[in-house]
Protein backbone atom coordinates (compact mmCIF):
# COMPACT_ATOMS: atom_id res chain seq x y z
CA UNK A 1 0.00 0.00 0.00
CA UNK A 2 1.54 3.30 -1.07
CA UNK A 3 1.69 6.31 1.20
CA UNK A 4 1.42 9.88 0.00
CA UNK A 5 1.85 13.31 1.49
CA UNK A 6 -1.26 15.38 1.96
CA UNK A 7 -1.26 19.09 0.98
CA UNK A 8 -0.64 19.91 4.65
CA UNK A 9 2.52 17.78 4.73
CA UNK A 10 1.01 14.86 6.66
CA UNK A 11 2.11 11.34 5.70
CA UNK A 12 -0.66 9.28 4.20
CA UNK A 13 -0.86 5.51 4.44
CA UNK A 14 1.68 3.73 2.26
CA UNK A 15 4.10 6.62 1.77
CA UNK A 16 7.72 6.20 2.85
CA UNK A 17 9.23 9.21 4.66
CA UNK A 18 12.26 10.65 2.93
CA UNK A 19 15.32 12.15 4.56
CA UNK A 20 16.21 15.76 3.76
CA UNK A 21 18.43 16.00 0.71
CA UNK A 22 22.10 16.75 1.20
CA UNK A 23 23.64 19.96 -0.18
CA UNK A 24 24.05 19.67 -3.93
CA UNK A 25 26.67 22.37 -4.46
CA UNK A 26 29.24 24.47 -2.62
CA UNK A 27 26.79 27.32 -2.01
CA UNK A 28 24.32 25.05 -0.23
CA UNK A 29 27.16 23.44 1.73
CA UNK A 30 28.41 26.84 2.89
CA UNK A 31 24.90 27.83 3.96
CA UNK A 32 24.51 24.61 5.96
CA UNK A 33 27.91 25.07 7.63
CA UNK A 34 27.13 28.67 8.59
CA UNK A 35 23.77 27.72 10.13
CA UNK A 36 25.34 24.79 11.96
CA UNK A 37 28.11 27.06 13.29
CA UNK A 38 25.52 29.52 14.61
CA UNK A 39 23.65 26.69 16.31
CA UNK A 40 26.78 25.35 18.01
CA UNK A 41 27.74 28.87 19.08
CA UNK A 42 24.31 29.29 20.69
CA UNK A 43 24.61 25.99 22.58
CA UNK A 44 28.14 26.84 23.71
CA UNK A 45 27.04 30.29 24.89
CA UNK A 46 24.12 28.74 26.78
CA UNK A 47 26.37 26.40 28.74
CA UNK A 48 28.88 29.20 29.32
CA UNK A 49 26.09 31.25 30.87
CA UNK A 50 25.26 28.33 33.19
CA UNK A 51 28.91 28.12 34.23
CA UNK A 52 28.99 31.83 35.05
CA UNK A 53 25.81 31.51 37.10
CA UNK A 54 27.34 28.78 39.25
CA UNK A 55 30.46 30.89 39.81
CA UNK A 56 28.28 33.83 40.82
CA UNK A 57 26.41 31.64 43.30
CA UNK A 58 29.73 30.54 44.83
CA UNK A 59 30.93 34.14 45.15
CA UNK A 60 27.63 35.08 46.80
CA UNK A 61 27.93 32.20 49.27
CA UNK A 62 31.49 33.18 50.18
CA UNK A 63 30.60 36.86 50.66
CA UNK A 64 27.48 36.12 52.70
CA UNK A 65 29.05 33.59 55.07
CA UNK A 66 32.19 35.69 55.51
CA UNK A 67 29.97 38.53 56.64
CA UNK A 68 28.06 36.27 59.02
CA UNK A 69 31.19 34.71 60.51
CA UNK A 70 33.38 37.78 60.96
CA UNK A 71 30.73 40.31 61.90
CA UNK A 72 30.20 39.05 65.47
CA UNK A 73 32.24 37.05 68.01
CA UNK A 74 29.25 34.86 68.77
CA UNK A 75 29.35 33.37 65.28
CA UNK A 76 30.97 29.91 65.27
CA UNK A 77 33.97 29.20 63.03
CA UNK A 78 31.99 26.24 61.70
CA UNK A 79 30.12 28.73 59.50
CA UNK A 80 33.27 29.04 57.39
CA UNK A 81 33.68 25.27 57.24
CA UNK A 82 30.09 25.08 56.05
CA UNK A 83 30.95 27.70 53.39
CA UNK A 84 33.76 25.43 52.17
CA UNK A 85 31.26 22.58 51.90
CA UNK A 86 28.78 24.67 49.91
CA UNK A 87 31.49 25.95 47.57
CA UNK A 88 32.61 22.35 47.00
CA UNK A 89 29.06 21.40 46.02
CA UNK A 90 28.87 24.30 43.58
CA UNK A 91 32.27 23.32 42.18
CA UNK A 92 30.97 19.81 41.48
CA UNK A 93 27.89 21.23 39.73
CA UNK A 94 30.02 23.60 37.68
CA UNK A 95 32.38 20.81 36.66
CA UNK A 96 29.41 18.90 35.25
CA UNK A 97 28.28 21.93 33.30
CA UNK A 98 31.82 22.56 32.11
CA UNK A 99 32.01 19.07 30.60
CA UNK A 100 28.97 19.82 28.44
CA UNK A 101 30.37 23.23 27.51
CA UNK A 102 33.67 21.66 26.49
CA UNK A 103 31.95 19.37 23.95
CA UNK A 104 30.37 22.28 22.08
CA UNK A 105 33.44 24.47 22.41
CA UNK A 106 35.57 21.76 20.77
CA UNK A 107 33.18 21.59 17.81
CA UNK A 108 33.20 25.37 17.43
CA UNK A 109 36.99 25.51 17.58
CA UNK A 110 37.30 22.78 14.96
CA UNK A 111 35.08 24.78 12.63
CA UNK A 112 36.92 28.02 13.30
CA UNK A 113 40.40 26.59 12.96
CA UNK A 114 39.79 24.17 10.12
CA UNK A 115 37.28 26.06 7.98
CA UNK A 116 36.77 29.73 8.73
CA UNK A 117 40.46 30.43 9.38
CA UNK A 118 41.28 28.94 5.97
CA UNK A 119 38.65 31.13 4.33
CA UNK A 120 39.99 34.29 5.93
CA UNK A 121 43.69 33.48 5.53
CA UNK A 122 44.53 30.30 3.58
CA UNK A 123 47.71 28.54 4.69
CA UNK A 124 48.76 25.79 2.31
CA UNK A 125 46.16 23.15 1.58
CA UNK A 126 44.82 23.06 5.15
CA UNK A 127 43.69 19.97 6.95
CA UNK A 128 41.26 17.84 4.97
CA UNK A 129 40.21 15.89 8.07
CA UNK A 130 39.09 18.83 10.22
CA UNK A 131 35.43 17.87 9.86
CA UNK A 132 35.89 14.21 10.83
CA UNK A 133 36.00 14.83 14.63
CA UNK A 134 32.85 16.96 14.38
CA UNK A 135 31.02 14.27 12.42
CA UNK A 136 32.11 11.60 14.90
CA UNK A 137 30.92 13.76 17.81
CA UNK A 138 27.56 14.34 16.14
CA UNK A 139 27.05 10.65 15.45
CA UNK A 140 28.10 9.57 18.92
CA UNK A 141 28.32 12.46 21.40
CA UNK A 142 30.77 11.84 24.22
CA UNK A 143 32.45 13.90 26.90
CA UNK A 144 36.02 14.94 26.14
CA UNK A 145 37.18 15.16 29.74
CA UNK A 146 36.63 13.47 33.07
CA UNK A 147 35.07 14.99 36.19
CA UNK A 148 38.52 15.21 37.77
CA UNK A 149 39.95 17.19 34.88
CA UNK A 150 36.93 19.51 34.80
CA UNK A 151 37.20 20.14 38.55
CA UNK A 152 40.91 20.88 38.25
CA UNK A 153 40.30 23.43 35.50
CA UNK A 154 37.55 25.23 37.38
CA UNK A 155 39.69 25.23 40.52
CA UNK A 156 42.56 26.75 38.59
CA UNK A 157 40.41 29.45 37.01
CA UNK A 158 38.12 30.58 39.86
CA UNK A 159 37.43 28.38 42.85
CA UNK A 160 40.89 28.02 44.33
CA UNK A 161 40.96 31.73 45.12
CA UNK A 162 37.60 31.50 46.90
CA UNK A 163 38.95 28.64 48.99
CA UNK A 164 42.05 30.71 49.85
CA UNK A 165 39.85 33.57 51.07
CA UNK A 166 37.81 31.17 53.21
CA UNK A 167 40.99 29.63 54.64
CA UNK A 168 42.39 33.05 55.57
CA UNK A 169 39.10 34.02 57.22
CA UNK A 170 38.93 30.71 59.10
CA UNK A 171 42.52 31.13 60.30
CA UNK A 172 41.71 34.66 61.46
CA UNK A 173 38.61 33.41 63.24
CA UNK A 174 40.36 30.71 65.27
CA UNK A 175 43.44 32.80 66.13
CA UNK A 176 41.86 36.16 67.05
CA UNK A 177 40.70 36.51 70.67
CA UNK A 178 38.25 39.27 69.77
CA UNK A 179 36.50 36.92 67.33
CA UNK A 180 35.98 34.19 69.92
CA UNK A 181 32.62 33.73 71.68
CA UNK A 182 33.84 35.23 74.98
CA UNK A 183 35.29 38.23 73.15
CA UNK A 184 38.03 38.73 75.76
CA UNK A 185 40.71 41.06 74.38
CA UNK A 186 43.19 40.09 77.10
CA UNK A 187 43.38 36.39 76.18
CA UNK A 188 46.13 35.95 73.57
CA UNK A 189 46.96 32.93 71.46
CA UNK A 190 50.12 31.49 72.98
CA UNK A 191 50.62 28.38 70.87
CA UNK A 192 49.14 25.71 68.63
CA UNK A 193 47.32 24.20 71.59
CA UNK A 194 45.21 27.37 71.87
CA UNK A 195 44.55 27.31 68.12
CA UNK A 196 43.50 23.67 68.33
CA UNK A 197 41.20 24.46 71.25
CA UNK A 198 39.51 27.22 69.25
CA UNK A 199 39.21 24.93 66.20
CA UNK A 200 37.18 22.28 68.01
CA UNK A 201 33.88 21.46 66.37
CA UNK A 202 31.31 20.24 68.86
CA UNK A 203 32.50 16.88 70.27
CA UNK A 204 35.34 16.76 67.71
CA UNK A 205 38.66 18.00 69.13
CA UNK A 206 40.54 20.76 67.38
CA UNK A 207 43.51 18.69 66.18
CA UNK A 208 41.47 16.36 63.90
CA UNK A 209 39.65 19.41 62.50
CA UNK A 210 42.96 21.12 61.74
CA UNK A 211 44.27 17.94 60.14
CA UNK A 212 41.20 17.51 57.94
CA UNK A 213 41.29 21.12 56.79
CA UNK A 214 45.02 20.85 56.04
CA UNK A 215 44.52 17.66 53.99
CA UNK A 216 41.57 19.20 52.18
CA UNK A 217 43.63 22.21 51.13
CA UNK A 218 46.55 20.02 50.13
CA UNK A 219 44.24 18.18 47.73
CA UNK A 220 42.87 21.49 46.44
CA UNK A 221 46.37 22.85 45.83
CA UNK A 222 47.38 19.72 43.94
CA UNK A 223 44.22 19.91 41.81
CA UNK A 224 44.63 23.61 41.08
CA UNK A 225 48.18 23.23 39.77
CA UNK A 226 47.85 19.79 38.20
CA UNK A 227 47.60 19.59 34.41
CA UNK A 228 46.66 16.50 32.48
CA UNK A 229 49.31 15.34 29.97
CA UNK A 230 48.59 16.06 26.34
CA UNK A 231 46.27 19.03 26.83
CA UNK A 232 46.15 20.68 23.44
CA UNK A 233 45.00 23.96 21.97
CA UNK A 234 41.38 22.84 21.84
CA UNK A 235 41.51 22.37 25.60
CA UNK A 236 43.31 25.56 26.53
CA UNK A 237 45.15 27.88 24.17
CA UNK A 238 45.90 31.47 25.02
CA UNK A 239 42.19 32.28 25.39
CA UNK A 240 40.19 29.69 27.27
CA UNK A 241 37.65 29.35 30.05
Amino acid sequence: MAMELSPLGLIKDGAEPKSPSLPANSSETLTAVVHYYRGEMARMAGWRDRIDRTSNWAITVVAALLSVSLSTPSSHHGVLLFAMLLVSLLLYIEARRYRFFDVYRARVRQLERGYFAQILSPQGTGSINWAAPIAASLRRPAFLMSYREAICRRLRRNYYWMYIILALAWGLKITSPTLQPDGSPTRFIEGLSDVAANASLGPIPGWPVLGLVFCFYAVLTYGAFHREPGEGELAHGEVHV
